[in-house]
């Protein structure tokens, strides 16, 4: 398994980026974005994500250089359009939108629609907190089939429909950041699974017929079963309001079959955000907020358990080991990744340099 510098995949993912005809700060702020999801741990949302976007733009569903438009809305509402652009810009320039909007009105409400792949929703949260905001953010996926069954169903109808918040802390970082899929894995940690050939946690898929297995090659290449929903019923519940506030509120559309599916990966977002200081003041909040931290931090850890790690630390940790060591990348991955750029155009000579730098 190669394990590859965070500096190479930023300079490998700007060169795909700009082969397929990204500005120089579009291609920066989707590296930023990929990269920063491997940091944390998460590779299902990672550089993984490119070959799909190379194969998107290729078919023409994925619109390099794109802005987030403002479409409507009234008071502390925007509505957004993101004309299918790359998600990670798109959705960088709609928190910037809401976040001017909140320091104006105190709380702001965006309504991101059609924008292609906004990555790890967490991310949203970061980029909130770094500037003093609360935030929570509900999102669906919609122009693809659905891919995970709900409490008691035996076939897929929603899709992994992640949701978001942070709470603002001291030092410009989340004091606690709740970053989660609403199915009990992502898609693309399954995606990761099958190419490392390895199973998926217990309970997470359904094969073809309903039953549960731990195979992700029903998954791959052809979608025969279906992920699960975390939490029985209160994760089918929290997926539907998901793809309820994100698709139906949004005015961008849900899953539902009557509406076309062209095979593309088209996210729609629901954020709040909140200036912490249009409610109280700021620093009694932080100190009651870190109270409780400390008090949910120093609780009496139960047998098996080394620790207890709030929400938003495993990926600092993560974050804190990969910067130094690199990103571990599996072999399938990999070679997908270097074919992605082949595709995109990048150029051998070019190819070299970036993996030799």
């Amino acid at each position: 398994m190669p394990t590859v510098p965070s500096d190479t995949l930023h300079r490998l993912t700007k060169a795909i980026c700009r082969a397929v005809g990204s500005s120089e700060r579009e291609a920066a702020l989707v590296a930023d974005h990929l990269v920063a999801a491997n940091l944390a741990g998460h590779d299902s949302h990672g550089v993984g994500m490119l070959p799909l976007y190379v194969q998107s733009w290729s078919e023409g569903r994925l619109k390099p250089n794109q802005h987030a438009e403002v479409v409507g809305g009234k008071g502390p509402i925007l509505v957004i359009d993101g004309h299918h652009g790359f998600g990670q810009a798109i959705a960088f320039e709609a928190m910037e939108l809401g976040m001017a909007k909140a320091r104006e009105e105190g709380a702001a409400i965006t309504a991101l629609r059609n924008s292609f792949h906004i990555g790890r929703i967490g991310y949203w949260s970061e980029l909130c907190a770094e500037k003093g905001f609360a935030s929570m953010h509900y999102v669906n996926v919609v122009d693809n089939n659905p891919i995970v069954a709900m409490y008691g169903a035996a076939e897929p109808v929603i899709s992994t429909n992640p949701y978001s918040a942070a709470m603002p802390g001291r030092d410009g970082s989340p004091m606690v950041l709740l970053d989660m899929a609403t199915s009990k894995i992502a898609m693309g940690k399954a995606r990761v699974a099958h190419n490392k050939g390895t199973p998926v946690p217990d309970g997470s898929l359904i094969d073809g017929e309903g039953r549960p297995t731990l195979d992700p090659g029903c998954m791959f290449p052809e979608r025969t079963g279906a992920l699960v929903a975390m939490g029985d019923h209160k994760g089918s519940g929290l997926a539907l309001i998901c793809e309820l506030f994100a698709g139906a509120l949004t005015g961008g559309r849900t899953l539902q079959p009557e509406h076309p599916r062209s095979g593309g990966a088209v996210n729609n977002m629901l954020s709040i955000i909140i200036d912490p200081g249009a409610i109280n003041d700021v620093e009694a909040t932080t100190r009651e907020a870190e109270a409780m931290v400390k008090a949910a931090k120093g609780a009496k850890v139960r047998d098996g358990f080394d620790q207890i790690l709030l929400p938003g630390e495993p990926e600092a940790i993560q974050r804190a080991l990969r910067s130094e060591k690199g990103v571990d990348v599996d072999e399938t991955s990999w070679q997908e990744i270097l074919a992605a750029a082949g595709t995109a155009g990048v150029r051998s000579d070019d190819m070299e340099a970036i993996l030799q730098h």
